[in-house]
Parts: C-alpha cells; structure tokens; sequence
C-alpha cells in the first residue's frame, strides 16, 4: 500500500489491490460515467461504494480527495512518471483516462477538441439541467405541488437539450461519427444521463422522449455495450 499511503481516503477505504486503479462512486448517471470508461478499456480497477446515506461523501477522508464532497473519484496508483495522481469531477477522470490509454478520443486534434466539447455540454448542460428536472419532479414533487413552474422550467431546458442531441444523432450512430469505432468518452459522458430519465426518474411520456427517436437508439446502442451492463451496478451494493 506505499504508493497510496499518502491519501487519507485509503483509511475509510483500504484497497485489495494497491497496484490497480481505485475508484470511489455509485452506480448513479455521474458515478457509472467512470466506470462504464474502466470497463470499455479494461483497465484494472477496484470499486469503493461511498454511501450517501451515511454521508460517506461529508467524511474526512472522501474530502481529501474530493473536497466537493461528490462522486466519483478515483486515485491511479500509476499516473504521470508513474506517480500516484488523484482525480474528482467525471469529465477530468474520463478525459484523463482516455489520455492514459490513447483510445476513446480521437486522435487528431480537431476530433479530439470537438469530443472535448461534447464533454464539456454534458457537464454543463446535461447533467445539472437533467438533475434540477429529476430533483423537482420526483424527489421533491410534494415540495412543488402547488407550483408547477419548476417541473415546467426544467422540462423545457430538458426537452431543449434532448433536441439538440436528436440533431447531432440523427445521420450518424454516435456523437463522434457513424462508425462504432467511433464510439468515444463523449458517448460515455451523456447517455447514462438520458437514459436515467426513464431508468431514474421514470419521466419518458411527460418529457414526450418518443419526439427524439435518434436520441433513443443511441441510448439503447450503448446501453447494451458489454462494459455499460457492467458498469451500470459498479460499485455493487455491499
């Protein structure tokens, strides 16, 4: 355990394997991000379940590594010069992982900026406009009883974003083109989030999600990857 000695997190969380990649998260659309990449590049890897219901993510040693208090994160054991590197926030770690291995992002630069971009659209379109949505509409739906306009703002930023997606999916089978080699951490970072609105929040018919047919079979082509099945219940409840 001395290359992972020095990051507290390691005490809540001893690793087996201190040699392999950990990873701190739960299967939410943020956290199988993560692990969903892991799977795709077979990277060895060892998962820590951090449980919101005992505030695993407020604890000291979550805090040392991610001091957001949000998962996933992980620590790489072999990172840059072979020195133990420790990452938060999903897009930095699918970036970083995509770096480290050469594959899942484009090589030329054009392509890679461009996946870049659509990265960057989920984190800060995506994921926060879809999460207010579910928030309001199913998690506080008797806070808002009374007051539709927060379930209504979100649906239509909802709606707004899932139409861009349908343009951009519409003539090819992922974000990045139409071959399946095609298939980039772009893909990884989005679709867990559209398919959590029927999978999570069960939303399909009022969001009306048969109005983006593209956006569906995309869904549903990478939902059925080998590695998203697996990352879908990684960390496992314990």
């Amino acid at each position: 355990m001395s290359r992972l000695s020095d990051f507290p997190i390691t005490q809540k969380w001893p690793p087996k394997d201190p040699d392999v990649i950990q990873l701190y998260s739960l299967p939410t659309p943020n956290g199988v991000k993560v692990s969903i990449a892991l799977e795709e590049l077979e990277l060895p890897y060892e998962a820590h379940r951090v449980s919101f219901g005992t505030d695993d993510q407020m604890s000291p040693e979550f805090l040392s590594l991610n001091p957001n208090n949000k998962i996933p994160a992980i620590i790489d054991p072999h990172g840059p010069d072979d020195t133990p590197v420790g990452l938060f926030e999903s897009g930095a770690i699918l970036l970083y992982l995509a770096e480290k291995t050469g594959r899942l992002i484009p090589n030329d630069p054009i392509g890679r900026y461009e996946t870049i971009q659509w990265v960057m659209f989920q984190m800060g379109g995506v994921g926060p406009m879809f999460g207010q949505f579910g928030h309001f509409y199913k998690y506080a739906a008797d806070k808002v009883a009374n007051n539709p306009y927060p379930v209504e703002r979100y649906k239509k930023e909802v709606r707004r974003l899932l139409g861009v997606l349908e343009g951009r999916l519409r003539d090819r089978k992922f974000i990045m083109g139409e071959d399946y080699s095609a298939y980039s951490i772009a893909d990884i970072a989005i679709f867990p989030w559209v398919r959590g609105l029927s999978v999570g929040y069960d939303a399909a018919d009022v969001l009306g999600l048969a109005d983006f047919p593209s956006v569906q079979a995309w869904v549903e082509r990478c939902s059925d990857r080998p590695a998203s099945v697996k990352g879908f219940t990684v960390p496992p409840e314990a």
